[in-house]
């Protein structure tokens, strides 16, 4: 089996999602995606923008004398057909796509995407070596190594003694903006914490299940925070509350 570049495979991402590739060609960028972070991270958000699709566009059935007339009685030639389908289908495809990134940045403030992506962030994070850039349970030594890598300053804080050790700190990449990512370990489990930042009002917690994962996130001083594990859900949540309390 031939193995894709990235260049390749990028341009397969879009039949891949929709199962239009042939066994092969899907076989190839599976195998691609499971060694290359930056196409595998091209792949989640694509998928994303899917889901938040078809979770927001409204649908509006035909109405039934336009049906009426396209399938008249005097039913067009197949070559006609086949023209219109020719020119007409790509048309089609590029308006579809431009409505769907409209729907996906005009609506910044909904939950889920970011949600899902912390969840598939978590996941990659666990594979390899991409947990931390900076290594160290001290936040005087993680919370400088973000200076001048972020345009916001997150807050840091070690919970050794309430069993969250901090191990250290990341940028990662969530809604279109870099974010810092901090990882901290409980009971030989890995908790990740991202932050962002955000203009929009403080919000109360909010508590969900992704995919097997236990997901804790709140809005508060102009910054989103998402606590993602596989913890049970009470004691994601107790890390929550160490975290709004200081």
């Amino acid at each position: 089996m031939n193995e894709l570049d990235c260049a390749v495979c990028q341009t397969q991402l879009h039949g891949y999602l929709d199962q239009e590739l042939d066994p092969a060609t899907a076989a190839q960028v599976t195998a691609h995606l499971s060694t290359c972070a930056e196409c595998a991270q091209l792949h989640e958000q694509a998928k994303l923008l899917k889901v938040s699709v078809k979770r927001h566009v409204p649908y509006y059935p035909a109405p039934a004398a336009w049906a009426a007339s396209v399938f008249a009685a005097d039913k067009p030639e197949p070559r006609f057909i086949q023209r219109w389908q020719k020119w007409l289908a790509p048309a089609f495809s590029a308006a579809a796509l431009a409505l769907a990134l409209v729907l996906y940045v005009a609506t910044p403030g909904s939950e889920q995407p970011l949600i899902d992506e912390a969840v598939s962030s978590h996941v990659r994070s666990l594979m390899g070596e991409h947990l931390n850039d900076v290594v160290s349970s001290d936040r005087h030594t993680v919370k400088p190594w973000f200076t001048g890598k972020l345009d916001f300053s997150p807050p840091v804080f070690d919970y050794t003694a309430q069993g969250f050790p901090l191990l250290g700190g990341r940028l990662d990449y969530l809604q279109h903006q870099t974010t810092a990512a901090l990882s901290y370990g409980h009971a030989k489990h890995i908790i990740n914490l991202f932050i962002l930042p955000t203009n929009e009002a403080d919000q109360a917690v909010q508590s969900h299940s992704v995919r097997g994962f236990n997901v804790v996130s709140w809005q508060a001083a102009h910054m989103r925070f998402v606590l993602v594990s596989d913890v049970e859900k009470g004691e994601l949540e107790v890390l929550g509350q160490l975290l709004r309390a200081q």
